[in-house]
């Protein structure tokens, strides 16, 4: 009894007023605290997990793009030893100047291009440091001393003078000509301080012989204010960047250039870290920059008491070249925000515990007025719903599809019974969103796309923006597949198939080309298979939202926003009569294959290399894209298999295609291959000239009789799969929801 009597009267004590305002906030406070302690160690892991990912993936591309800078020296010393082997130290040198200049262009890293002859002679291109000009070095070697003479190129038959001078300097004394003559074929130097600006550099070096006989040694050389400058497009703020050798040598270091500047720069050795004296390479190089050390995995160092992030990727497979590429990046830089949002969540978490103290007091009260409010809430969701159902002249059927922003519906035209798509953008107010810049981005791509007139591009019938401020706008119901369900479903297809809907995608591009609008976003999934009355095999190219000015790109940040807001909101499903969503495939990659918002728009699978760097469209960029899809089309996959977006691009900017003929066993022309591969070309000036020019190619591609796609064999194969659909019913006006 007393024991019931105790526990009655705790039960009571926490009953009361005052039990309540003394432990509800007691409660909140313990919960709150843990909560946010929890909370914040996630969020540190996983800021930390962020950052150290994208640090290893800036530093693998950094790593990539000085290996592929390397590797330019083995095709410029094709040319230059055909250059040497038909020159003389004697002769003219005003086309040789010409030529190395010319070899120099676009070359990032490359630092000196030359030819030294067994006479001291040497010829050779620079970029000069100072205003960045490419100039020509002619050197002769006198018993007065070194004579050299720098020219400037003038167009193609003229050298200016720019600067003569007596030096000691003998290309014969330099490492790189005993190294290469002692090798007899091509040879990388070790790290050495270059003659002039006594920098650290490399040597890809090679020589000639002539008839057995030693004519010259030819070099390219990479220095390391060329390098620099590679190291220093990472993109990470705060993050440090260096090019070394395991050895201690530092081939590039852009935090330390004013420093390296500084010093007495040396010919006997290249420069060391330690000639530096600083705690950051001491500390890297000693802990980490040792031949056992692996690189690839990421690795953390202390720095005066501050911990750092550190990725390492080797330039090359080469054993020639035991470089490596390292990031290093401050936890502080990754975490300085989060620290700020650990005070202030203390804050709120004491702000909370006094609030607790208040809601005690006002909780029957807040009972009723939330009791109020949900019923508000449910006659205003009651009344939205009614809204939403009444667009205009058309009553919404069904949804075929829900995004972030909005929906897509089947609907149906109240007086003309006839069945339409409306896609709904919801504009939030304090969703971030500026509404009316929003809406009359809306009109500017409903207009957009009305305008275009072709066959082939899906059909706007009609736009606006209701009373709540959703937009929407109506276009036609098709009735069939995308492609990419298409491949999915029944494989690879025929080639002339493929013929006849790149042929109708070229003439919707062609229009939308002729009005300065580049398409951005042509794949498997904008291109719609479907049947139009008794026509079969009609093509209809979708989903305009990333459409841009080819030339005249006014307002890109704006149309950006509009782009991102759209394809976020929902899909081209209101083309799929029947098909609420495309199949999934595991087997595709799907980051690989889904629309970027916010960075090179377009989707990696299928995106021209020019698209993929951000540089200027124009209508070829929709052909690259196009020869993907006919790739996609004849062999039921993608023209690089990639896992993830930026491995995806950088195989679309650096690597050629596969062969098509080794990955189908169908029938493929050989003139459908080559027109293919040429749509596939890196450089727009490839492919070809425009739309109609493509189209008129694939026409002219002959096809034996026995594998022609004729209209019979078209429409037995929608009779087998897509058999046609009931016809629509009217509706009596008793169950209509439209609006009189």
């Amino acid at each position: 009894m007393a024991g019931k009597s105790r526990l009655a009267r705790v039960s009571a004590a926490i009953a009361s007023p005052l039990g309540v305002l003394t432990l509800l906030p007691t409660l909140v406070a313990l919960v709150g605290l843990v909560l946010t302690l929890v909370g914040q160690h996630a969020l540190r892991d996983s800021n930390l997990s962020m950052a150290s990912d994208r640090i290893d993936e800036e530093t693998a591309l950094v790593a990539r793009s000085i290996g592929i800078a390397l590797e330019q020296s083995d095709p410029i010393l094709d040319r230059l030893g055909a250059l040497a082997r038909a020159h003389q130290s004697t002769d003219p040198y005003v086309d040789t100047a010409q030529t190395l200049r010319d070899l120099m262009q676009g070359r990032p890293g490359v630092g000196y291009i030359s030819i030294s002859f067994p006479d001291g002679t040497f010829q050779g291109a620079y970029r000069d440091d100072k205003d960045g000009v490419i100039r020509f070095k002619y050197s002769r070697v006198t018993p007065q001393g070194t004579l050299e003479q720098r020219f400037t190129p003038v167009g193609h038959d003229r050298l200016d003078a720019y600067l003569q001078e007596r030096t000691d300097y003998d290309p014969r004394n330099r490492p790189f000509y005993p190294l290469a003559v002692s090798a007899r074929g091509r040879v990388w130097t070790k790290p050495y301080p270059f003659f002039k600006t006594r920098y650290t550099g490399i040597t890809r070096a090679e020589p000639i012989y002539v008839n057995g006989d030693l004519h010259a040694v030819i070099t390219v050389d990479f220095d390391v204010s060329a390098l620099s400058a590679i190291l220093s497009k990472i993109a990470l703020g705060g993050a440090t960047t260096l090019l070394y050798a395991n050895d201690g040598t530092l081939l590039a270091y852009p935090r330390g250039e004013g420093a390296i500047g500084r010093l007495p720069l040396r010919r006997d050795r290249p420069l060391l870290y330690s000639d530096l004296e600083d705690p950051l390479l001491n500390s890297f190089f000693t802990r980490l920059a040792t031949p056992e050390a692996p690189t690839g995995a990421l690795s953390r160092i202390e720095v005066n008491g501050a911990s750092l992030i550190v990725a390492r990727k080797a330039v090359s497979a080469d054993p020639d070249l035991p470089w490596s590429v390292a990031t290093l990046l401050p936890e502080t830089q990754v975490l300085g925000a989060l620290h700020k949002h650990q005070w202030r969540s203390f804050v709120a978490a004491a702000a909370a515990t006094i609030l607790a103290s208040l809601l005690s007091w006002l909780f029957a009260r807040h009972i009723l007025v939330t009791r109020n409010e949900i019923a508000v809430a449910r006659a205003e969701a009651r009344e939205a719903v009614a809204r939403a159902q009444e667009l205009g002249s058309y009553r919404l059927l069904e949804m075929l599809g829900k995004g972030g922003m909005g929906e897509v519906w089947r609907a149906e035209h109240r007086l003309l019974v006839r069945q339409a798509a409306i896609k709904l953008v919801s504009l939030e107010t304090g969703s971030g969103v500026n509404v009316a810049e929003a809406q009359e981005r809306f009109r500017r791509e409903a207009q957009s796309l009305a305008t275009l007139r072709s066959r082939n591009t899906i059909e706007l019938f009609d736009y606006g923006v209701t009373a709540d401020g959703t937009c929407f706008y109506v276009m036609e119901l098709l009735d069939g597949m995308d492609l990419e369900t298409l491949v999915a479903k029944h494989g690879p297809q025929p080639a002339a198939r493929v013929i006849h809907f790149l042929i109708q995608a070229c003439n919707s591009l062609a229009e939308a080309h002729d009005a300065d609008l580049v398409h951005r976003d042509i794949k498997p999934a904008n291109l719609y298979v479907c049947r139009v009355a008794d026509e079969v095999d009609v093509l209809k190219v979708l989903d305009f939202g990333l459409v841009r000015a080819a030339i005249h790109g006014a307002n890109q940040q704006g149309q950006s926003e509009h782009s991102s807001g759209t394809r976020q909101a929902v899909t081209e499903v209101a083309a799929r009569e029947g098909h609420k969503s495309a199949p999934p495939d595991s087997n595709k990659d799907a980051e690989a294959r889904i629309t970027q918002v916010g960075q090179a728009m377009g989707t990696p699978a299928y995106m021209a290399p020019e698209q993929a760097l951000g540089y200027e469209l124009d209508g070829r960029s929709d052909l690259y894209a196009l020869g993907c899809v006919g790739f996609f089309l004849l062999s039921g996959r993608m023209v690089f298999e990639r896992a993830g977006s930026l491995p995806m691009m950088m195989a679309h900017i650096t690597e050629l295609p596969p062969d098509l003929s080794t990955l189908t066993k169908n029938y493929v022309p050989a003139e459908l291959a080559s027109l293919l591969k040429q749509c596939l070309a890196k450089k727009p000036a490839g492919r070809p000239v425009d739309a109609r020019a493509l189209s008129e190619a694939l026409k002219a591609i002959p096809i034996p009789p026995a594998e022609q796609w004729t209209e019979a064999r078209a429409q037995a194969w929608w009779v087998a799969h897509c058999p046609k659909p009931p016809a629509v019913v009217p509706l009596s006006d008793s169950s209509q929801l439209g609006v009189a």
